[in-house]
C-alpha cells in the first residue's frame, strides 16, 4: 500500500516549509526512518525521515518550493504500484514535477500577482523582463513560478550580444575603454565570466536578518579583556568528571554562566526596544551561535538561568550537535533574549558581532591566548580573552554595556577552582 510523505508541522507557529533537497530519487529504495528530504524553515534545515519502507514512486513538490504543513510531498510504495489520489485530509499538492516525463508545467503570465515575495525579489534583483518571465514555465502549485524555476532560468539565461550593448559599455570605445595592450603594452587577456551560485534558503535568511538588524538598531561595540586562569584550572580539574556523565565541558558553558549572572544584575539588557517602550523579558534564553556548512545557526538554551553548569554544558553539546546534523526544530532557534558567538574557536581575537533581532545585545568571545600582562607592577603570563559586547544604542548606553561586560569579567576571574 502506498504511503504519502507530507510536509510536517515542525513547530507550533510553523505553518509551512520549503523543500530544500531531496535525498532520494524516484525509483530508489528507502528504508523506514531513513532521511528522505531536507525541509528549510526559518534558517533551520531539518532532515525528514521516511514514514515507511519502500520505493520512492513519485515526487510531487520540487526543491525550492514552499508549501503548507500537511501538503503531500511524495509517495512511497511497491515498484509498479498503482497510485491513488492524495489523502483528502492533506492540502492539495502541486502537480508532479520530478516523477513523470509526461508532465508539462503551465506557463505563468508575466508579472503575475501570484508570485511569492521571494520570486518577486529575485525577478527585480536580476532584472528579468516581462518577455523573459513569460518564457519560464512554472513548476509550483497551479503552475506558479518557484524559486527553483528562476534559478534554472538564470543558469541558462543568454547574455546580450556585444553589438546590443550601449556605446558606453562597448569595449575599446573612448579613452577609458582602450584595450589593455594599447595602454600597458601587454597582451589583452579576455575576462572570464563570473559564476552565479544560487543562494540557499538558509543563506538568504541569514543575509536578510543581518541587513534588517543593521538597519533597525544602531550598533555599538565595547571590548574588554578577561583573565581565564581560574576557569582553565576548574576545567582541567573537572573535565573528566563531566566526561563520565557523557558531557563534554567546553569553555562556552562558562561564558553562558557568566552571561546569566550579568543579565540578572542588569535586566535591562535582557530586553527588547519597542516604540511603545522597553520590553523586559522574564525568561533568560541564551542563543549559541553554531557554525554549520550552510552558515551560522543560533539554537537557544531555554530557561538557561535554571540550569547548573552540567545542565548548560549538556544543552550546549546537544544543540550544537543537532544543529550540524540538521535535526533542530524551528522553535529551538526562536525566543532568544541574549546571544553568545564564540568565534575564538577559529582563532579570531575579537570581532564586532551583529545583534540578533529583536534582542538588545550579543557577546563575542575571542580566542584564549597566553599573553604578558601587568599585575600589581609585575609582568606575568596569563591566558587572556577579549570579550566584545555589541548592543543596541537605542536601549542601552555605553555605561550599561561596560558594566555588563565588567560583571562577566569579574565572574570569570573569580571562578572557584575547587
Amino acid at each position: 500500500m502506498a504511503t504519502n510523505i507530507v510536509m510536517p508541522q515542525l513547530g507550533e507557529s510553523v505553518i509551512e516549509g520549503t523543500v530544500g533537497k531531496w535525498l532520494k530519487r524516484v525509483g530508489e529504495r528507502v528504508e523506514q526512518y531513513e532521511p528522505i528530504l531536507e525541509v528549510v524553515t526559518d534558517k533551520v534545515t531539518t532532515e525528514i525521515p521516511s514514514p515507511a519502507s519502500g520505493t520512492l514512486l513519485q515526487i510531487l513538490v520540487n526543491e525550492g518550493v514552499t508549501v503548507k504543513a500537511g501538503t503531500v510531498l511524495a509517495v512511497i510504495g511497491a515498484p509498479g504500484e498503482t497510485l491513488s489520489a492524495p489523502s483528502p485530509s492533506a492540502t492539495p499538492a502541486p502537480s508532479p514535477v520530478a516523477s513523470s516525463a509526461s508532465v508539462t508545467p503551465t506557463p505563468t503570465p508575466a508579472r503575475s500577482s501570484r508570485l511569492s515575495p521571494v520570486v518577486a525579489r529575485m525577478i527585480a534583483e536580476h532584472h528579468i523582463t516581462d518577455a523573459e518571465l513569460a518564457t519560464i514555465r512554472g513548476t509550483g502549485e497551479g503552475g506558479r513560478i518557484s524559486k527553483k524555476d528562476i534559478e534554472n532560468f538564470l543558469k541558462t539565461r543568454a547574455r546580450p550580444a556585444a553589438q546590443e550593448l550601449p556605446a558606453w559599455e562597448q569595449p575599446g570605445t573612448g579613452e577609458l575603454f582602450r584595450p589593455t595592450e594599447e595602454v600597458f603594452g601587454q597582451p589583452t587577456v579576455p575576462a572570464r565570466e563570473g559564476e552565479v551560485i544560487p543562494l540557499s534558503p538558509i543563506r538568504r535568511a541569514i543575509a536578510e536578518h543581518m541587513v534588517r538588524s543593521k538597519h533597525t538598531a544602531p550598533h555599538v561595540t565595547t571590548v574588554h579583556e578577561a583573565d581565564m586562569s581560574r576557569v582553565l584550572k576548574f576545567h582541567q580539574a573537572h573535565a573528566a568528571e563531566f566526561e563520565k556523565q557523557g558531557v563534554k565541558l567546553t569553555y562556552t558553558a562558562f561564558f553562558v554562566q557568566a552571561a546569566i549572572v550579568a543579565l540578572k544584575a542588569f535586566p535591562i539588557v535582557n530586553a527588547s526596544y519597542t516604540e511603545q517602550g522597553i520590553l523586559l523579558k522574564r525568561e533568560v534564553n541564551i542563543g549559541i551561535a553554531v557554525a554549520t556548512d550552510e552558515g551560522l545557526i543560533v539554537p537557544v538554551i531555554k530557561h538557561a538561568d535554571e540550569k547548573s553548569l552540567l545542565g548548560i554544558a549538556r544543552a550546549v553539546n546537544d544543540l550544537a550537535t543537532r544543529a550540524r546534523e540538521k535535526r533542530l526544530r524551528p522553535d529551538e532557534v526562536q525566543g532568544g533574549t541574549f546571544t553568545l558567538t564564540n568565534y575564538g574557536v577559529f582563532g579570531s581575537l575579537f570581532g564586532t558581532p551583529i545583534i540578533a533581532q529583536p534582542q538588545s545585545a550579543i557577546l563575542g568571545i575571542g580566542a584564549i591566548q597566553k599573553r604578558a600582562v601587568v599585575i600589581e607592577d609585575m609582568l606575568a603570563i596569563r591566558p587572556m580573552v577579549y570579550l566584545a559586547l555589541t548592543f543596541d544604542d537605542r536601549l542601552l548606553d555605553g555605561a550599561v554595556g561596560d558594566q555588563l561586560v565588567q560583571k562577566i569579567k569579574r565572574f570569570l576571574e573569580e571562578y572557584p577552582t575547587a
